[in-house]
């Protein structure tokens, strides 16, 4: 006869990836408020205990969520361009064109989940206000550098510049959400790039 564990059978290991997964998805698809503790549990196939005891209240595995999601590839991509490319223009061409390939990915939810998960609670309001506005001073230190390097014109005004671009890719998630295709994004990026200001003509000796 075995023992009673065995004739009970061994508890499934728990899968923390997987349920991290699995919350991702629903706070990118639901927003923070849209999603509750039960929708939680029933997605992350786990009981209310051991959702706080392994990754706390609702409020922490929403952080844990918005760090995770910025390490994988649809959270990385700006920061990947900004690394990579060799110009701003090259970098800020790349981000828009990465970003209507992400947002419209069928193996997540449209948009971008730092948009798409827009809260009314204060708290998390600001802190998806300030990790959205954390684009905007990036954006401004790689055009600060582009105009210095003459890139742009010493005319351009690398916040303005900065503001827009954040716009744009804003703007770009919801269309997602609302349905847009990659190709209809695509052709925004385009025209989004039209309006990069070209660096003065050289004058001639």
């Amino acid at each position: 006869m075995g023992t009673p564990e065995a004739r009970r059978g061994r508890p499934p290991t728990f899968d923390r990836a997987a349920a991290l997964a699995a919350a991702t998805r629903l706070f990118w698809e639901n927003g923070y408020e849209g999603t509750s503790i039960n929708d939680l549990t029933r997605e992350m196939n786990i009981r209310p205990g051991s959702l706080y005891a392994a990754f706390g209240d609702k409020r922490s595995l929403f952080n844990e969520v918005v760090e995770a999601y910025g390490r994988s590839p649809a959270g990385e991509f700006i920061w990947a361009a900004m690394s990579r490319e060799p110009t701003a223009f090259a970098a800020f061409h790349r981000i828009l064109l990465d970003a209507a390939a992400m947002y419209t990915d069928p193996e997540t939810p449209a948009g971008n989940l730092l948009c798409s998960a827009a809260a009314a609670d204060t708290d998390v309001a600001t802190y998806m206000r300030d990790l959205r506005n954390a684009n905007v001073g990036t954006f401004e230190t790689r055009l600060t550098t582009a105009r210095h390097q003459g890139e742009i014109p010493a005319t351009a005004d690398p916040r303005k510049l900065a503001a827009y671009f954040t716009a744009v890719i804003h703007g770009m998630s919801q269309r997602a959400r609302d349905g847009a295709t990659a190709a209809e994004l695509s052709d925004t990026a385009e025209l989004a790039m039209a309006a990069w200001p070209a660096p003065s003509p050289a004058v001639p000796d």
